[in-house]
């Protein structure tokens, strides 16, 4: 599997807006993954290659030496770039960490204005784990979800993957269905799906609580796997 640049990452359309401010040489190295992270310590859970996407929350609140760790630390996990949304918490990148990052030749992306981080994680992840094809074949998960619906598998898939909230009225369906998929496109990260659904934290929380209760454990990868996949079915 051939995974993108960061070149690559940016030129997809829901990136348009972004601002590169550092680590122009930097732009041919490729995007393992991209994560949306607020907390101070997000390098210990690299593994490198990944591109953060941050609002800038905790930062902020940071002091200049704290913010220039944060920094190094990223750049020493392995980390391939920072995104920063320039709205609410920050309006400008601080001084120090951008001249720290100036020097690592670290990368560093700004927003000016509000972002969907759902789109911007979505379409990077489409572009990662569906690279560029031969002429004439079918991206694979296209072929997937075409393979259960010819097969007629899809409505058993649908009911093993979601079966407990489908038999629910619209409304109490549609706010589920609408908040799984806001987290699994943030990686289960509360303050941005939150964020992104227009809703207190704690309604998320309630929320995924309740999603735990009807589908058992979110945690596990493959099964985080198949409910992205019918969620993606249930849009045909």
């Amino acid at each position: 599997m051939s995974l993108p640049t960061l070149r690559q990452i940016l030129e997809l359309p829901p990136f348009a807006g972004a601002e590169l401010l550092s680590g122009h040489s930097r732009l041919d190295q490729v995007v393992t993954w991209v994560h949306v992270a607020e907390v101070m310590d997000a390098w210990r859970f690299l593994s490198g290659g990944e591109l953060l996407l941050s609002t800038g929350l905790e930062l902020a609140r940071a002091t200049p030496e704290a913010q220039v760790g944060y920094l190094r630390a990223l750049a020493q996990a392995g980390a391939h770039g920072l995104a920063l949304e320039l709205v609410q918490w920050m309006r400008e990148v601080p001084a120090e960490l951008l001249q720290t990052a100036r020097l690592l030749e670290f990368p560093i992306l700004v927003f000016r204005s509000e972002v969907r981080f759902a789109e911007l994680t979505r379409a990077a992840h489409e572009r990662i784990l569906r690279p560029h094809v031969a002429r004439g074949e079918e991206p694979l998960l296209e072929s997937l979800l075409d393979a259960l619906i010819e097969t007629g598998r899809s409505q058993g898939f649908l009911e093993r993957q979601l079966g407990p909230v489908l038999s629910l009225p619209s409304r109490p369906r549609s706010t589920l269905l609408s908040t799984l998929e806001a987290l699994l496109a943030s990686q289960f990260n509360i303050a941005e799906t939150a964020r992104r659904l227009g809703v207190r934290r704690q309604s998320i929380y309630y929320r995924l609580e309740q999603l735990q209760g009807m589908l058992g454990d979110l945690d596990n990868v493959e099964r985080r796997l198949g409910l992205w996949v019918a969620l993606e079915l249930l849009k045909r």
